[in-house]
């Protein structure tokens, strides 16, 4: 008996750790970051490595930012398909420091909302921007949308060699 109430209560407690990790609140975002360095050096690791870099802008303050984090790290699919293609960065918009240069350098992707999400190449050119609400579904993002996004946005899915017939 006492064997099954402890198996009882592990599962009990795996599951709490399950949704806290969903829910926890890590500090992503770093206002006093020099975001235009990060970002080079992102850029250029995503050269070296064959990936885009995936901008995460929204702030600690922002509760979706944290739970699409949690979702990506979270989630093994997302998370493998995340660090296959892209160097993450989660660029800070805050009262302490609204990174108002980058974001005009980027086409403004604050009009989106927050998070909001811009896909950059190897070579630092913004590919796309991403309104975050077409990946939400209920209290959270949906997984079928993130990776589609994801997937839209690798590398290879915008590789012309992707799309050449064999032969040619």
């Amino acid at each position: 008996m006492k064997k099954l109430i402890f198996l009882l209560l592990l599962s009990i407690a795996s599951m709490a750790n399950a949704q806290n990790a969903e829910t926890a609140k890590p500090k992503l975002y770093n206002p006093s970051a020099d975001a235009k360095a990060d970002i080079d050096a992102a850029v250029k690791q995503a050269a070296k490595e064959g990936k885009h870099v995936l901008l995460q802008i929204g702030g600690n303050w922002c509760s979706w930012c944290i739970l699409f984090h949690n979702k990506v790290t979270t989630n093994d699919t997302l998370k493998t398909v995340m660090e296959k293609n892209f160097v993450p960065y989660h660029l800070n918009y805050s009262p302490e420091n609204k990174n108002e240069a980058i974001l005009a350098s980027l086409g403004y992707p604050e009009r989106f909302g927050f998070p909001v999400f811009v896909i950059l190449d190897g070579k630092g050119n913004r590919l796309h921007t991403q309104n975050s609400a077409y990946l939400e579904q209920g209290q959270g993002h949906s997984t079928a949308a993130v990776l589609e996004f994801f997937n839209h946005w690798s590398p290879k899915a915008i590789d012309p060699k992707t799309y050449q017939k064999k032969g040619k």
